[in-house]
């Protein structure tokens, strides 16, 4: 009897789990059972027990049923808290006694608790929310008859909102070596800066950015870079985005070469043009890449260029797998110094959001 009781708990549990779970019956007669997400312009998300989240064009929909109560964005933009359910080709959106009907094409959006929570929270945040921080911390010795330690620590940081996006990075890398007692900093490079974007179109964004950097091995001093310009986003979708910007900078460079040379300053203005890509490769990697050209306005002949690219894997919900690398050419660098500086490293990183 116990094995009975228990089997028929069992199918009765079932059962009644099938009779709460929302369903999306399609133009071709095809069912998708499971909880409704959200549902944007084009597509609608249902997550499902055994296939996850599924994406489906709207389209396609011939019915929509949902138990559960979910945020409903009618026509004219007013939201509605409600169960709902499909007759002749129309929406009814229940909520406590009233009863609401609306053509299925004309639905704009739906939500679930979740979404709208975080949809909510979009519209005004605080300065402290929707940060994301990334950070890798990368190290390397050798012990022996040469002891060398080298240490990199890239960090990110990002704010995005409706109306914009702040950034920040930092960059550092720095490399000892200890051969026949004699012990010699053989890498010394410090990289950081801020950047913020404000939105002007769906496509179209004003961009102001600030960058120091240092440089041992060129004998850079400090450079500090103040720009501002626009950009248009080329492309943007579920899995990331692609960004053109353009625009003016103002470049302070400091450099103090090995003597007899003696120490200078060069200020120039600058045109500057480039491009950001964020790419979302799986549910656990993606990867980002940004370029930036710098044509001095005064010396056509003299130019800086900024290149750097991370891919990211994450190995539980804090804890990554990171690569980066960071180059930067400059084509009149110190006499006797190389044009060109790379700054690439790997390890197990961070990431926090909130």
């Amino acid at each position: 009897m116990n094995r009975y009781s228990t089997l028929l708990a069992t199918a009765l549990f079932a059962c009644a789990a099938a009779a709460q779970a929302d369903q999306i019956v399609l133009k071709n007669g095809d069912r998708v059972t499971g909880s409704i997400v959200k549902k944007d312009a084009k597509t609608v998300t249902v997550k499902t027990a055994h296939f996850g989240a599924v994406t489906i064009a709207w389209d396609q929909v011939a019915s929509v049923t949902a138990d559960s109560p979910l945020n409903v964005v009618l026509p004219g933009g007013k939201t509605v808290q409600g169960t709902l359910a499909t007759a002749d080709g129309k929406v009814e959106v229940k909520s406590g006694s009233q009863t609401q009907t609306v053509p299925l094409a004309e639905v704009e959006t739906l939500r679930d608790a979740a979404e709208q929570k975080a949809y909510e929270r979009m519209l005004k945040p605080r300065l402290g929310d929707l940060w994301t921080l990334t950070g890798t911390l990368g190290l390397a010795a050798t012990s022996g008859n040469a002891k060398t330690f080298s240490f990199t620590l890239p960090v990110t940081a990002a704010r995005v909102t409706n109306n914009d996006k702040t950034t920040a990075y930092f960059n550092l890398i720095r490399a000892s070596a200890l051969v026949n007692g004699v012990t010699a900093t053989t890498a010394q490079a410090v990289r950081g800066g801020w950047g913020y974007n404000r939105n002007l179109h769906p496509r179209v964004f004003w961009n102001f950015f600030n960058d120091y950097e240092y440089d041992r091995f060129q004998n850079l001093d400090l450079r500090v870079v103040l720009g501002s310009g626009v950009g248009v986003g080329v492309w943007k979708g579920e899995r990331g985005r692609f960004d053109v910007v353009g625009g003016l900078a103002y470049n302070r460079e400091s450099f103090d070469p090995v003597r007899p040379l003696q120490p200078f300053t060069r200020n120039s203005a600058e045109g500057y043009w480039g491009n950001d890509w964020v790419l979302k490769l799986s549910g656990r990697a993606s990867l980002n890449q940004s370029y930036r050209m710098f044509n001095n306005l005064r010396d056509s002949g003299a130019y800086r260029q900024n290149f750097d690219f991370g891919l990211s894997t994450k190995l539980t919900k804090w804890l990554t797998w990171n690569a980066a690398l960071s180059d930067r050419f400059l084509s009149r660098p110190v006499a006797g110094r190389k044009k060109n500086d790379v700054l690439y490293s790997t390890g197990l990183g961070f990431t926090f959001s909130r």
